[in-house]
């Protein structure tokens, strides 16, 4: 086998992409989705993200795998925050950036970071030797160009295990909360595994929408007009604004993924009457939904569970879909069922005595994140 590196897609081809993931269903996988991050210009020049995808290939060109990786001349929209650690590269007098990461920009979702039609569904024991073989490409990129580190971002548990004997990667883990699918039948008999008390809550607050004259309704994205797109993109502006910030991701980028990822995307809106004041969005495939953006442009009291927790649960138990990840954080996810789950994050730092300062603060955050996840399983909804 061997690896080349390219800056965009289009290097590469849609053809030849696709031939390298083959059949596998992550949106986040697909050559389209990293398309629109580039011709949006949400990723690219000015932005601090500088695509370098790592496409394995035969001896004879024929494609087998793909990994996504960008210098990074920031640590936004990451969401492994490394914040601490470029503040003391630059204390020392040294620097932090520019950096490698080895993730999906902007989207903090477990999954498969290397993309094969040979390992579809990202859970082939045979297959996942690769994953350290890149991560030594990896590290020699960085050293002939003098980077301070790479960073592989919410990756399979089973993935980052890898590295585990690697005493030069560091391995970070922190806490989110998903929903799994249990077999259940619809929301009433998934709100019958609640606690009497638990369960009341739940439905109150389904109920408190309703009584607030607030309608929901779910498109798919193939079905979605360009009025509906507008205004799902000012609802996801008014989030970032509300903290002084502006969002990351461009009107262009949500039209471009309507227009070819369509049937991987479904949007909540919620109505006052006629008038639409809210949305989420999210994308999906065949087991999974993975919830994305949200905005409101009225606050209303628990509009927000409703449309980004108990509309994506619903949409799950129709289309037979067995996981929800709904984003990171947010403890107020656990009473809707939601449960903690790891994530997982693995690091090259090159400076060896930076290396170990991080990799002793890795190991006692690990430690608290551990008594975290721990804990919060005792504030779970259902039945003991």
């Amino acid at each position: 086998m061997k690896a080349q590196w390219f800056n965009s897609v289009d290097q590469i081809g849609q053809a030849k992409w696709q031939a390298a993931i083959g059949e596998t269903q992550s949106p986040f996988a697909q050559f389209a989705f990293h398309q629109a991050l580039e011709q949006s210009k949400s990723i690219g020049d000015g932005t601090g993200w500088y695509p370098e995808y790592l496409l394995v290939m035969n001896d004879d060109d024929s494609p087998l795998a793909i990994a996504p990786t960008y210098l990074k001349t920031h640590s936004q929209g990451e969401f492994v925050f490394d914040w601490s650690w470029a503040d003391a590269y630059q204390r020392y007098g040294m620097r932090y950036f520019p950096k490698r990461i080895w993730a999906i920009p902007f989207s903090p979702v477990t999954g498969v970071r290397l993309f094969s039609h040979l390992d579809p569904k990202g859970d082939d024991v045979a297959f996942s030797h690769l994953y350290p073989a890149l991560a030594e490409l990896m590290t020699q990129a960085n050293q002939e160009r003098d980077l301070s580190s790479w960073h592989l971002l919410f990756a399979k548990p089973e993935h980052a295990a890898l590295f585990a004997s690697n005493k030069d990667l560091l391995q970070r883990i922190s806490c989110q909360f998903h929903w799994f699918n249990r077999d259940y039948k619809d929301m009433a008999n998934y709100f019958s595994h609640f606690s009497s008390r638990k369960r009341k809550a739940a439905r109150k607050e389904r109920e408190k929408v309703a009584q607030q004259g607030i309608t929901l309704t779910r498109t798919l994205g193939n079905k979605l007009t360009e009025a509906e797109i507008d205004f799902f993109y000012q609802c996801y502006q008014s989030t970032y604004a509300k903290r002084g910030q502006q969002g990351y991701l461009t009107r262009a980028f949500f039209g471009l993924l309507v227009e070819k990822m369509g049937d991987q995307i479904v949007l909540v809106q919620a109505f006052r009457g006629e008038k639409a004041i809210a949305a989420s969005w999210c994308f999906f495939d065949d087991h999974s939904l993975y919830g994305r953006y949200w905005g409101c442009l009225e606050e209303v009291d628990c509009l927000h569970f409703e449309a980004c927790y108990y509309q994506g649960i619903e949409f799950c138990l129709e289309k037979g879909l067995q996981h929800f990840d709904p984003g990171t954080q947010g403890e107020h996810k656990i009473a809707r069922g939601f449960e903690p789950v790891f994530s997982h994050s693995v690091h090259y730092i090159a400076h060896e005595g930076f290396r170990e300062a991080i990799g002793n603060f890795c190991e006692e955050e690990a430690q608290a994140v551990r008594e975290y996840h721990q804990d919060t399983h005792k504030l779970l909804p259902f039945k003991q």
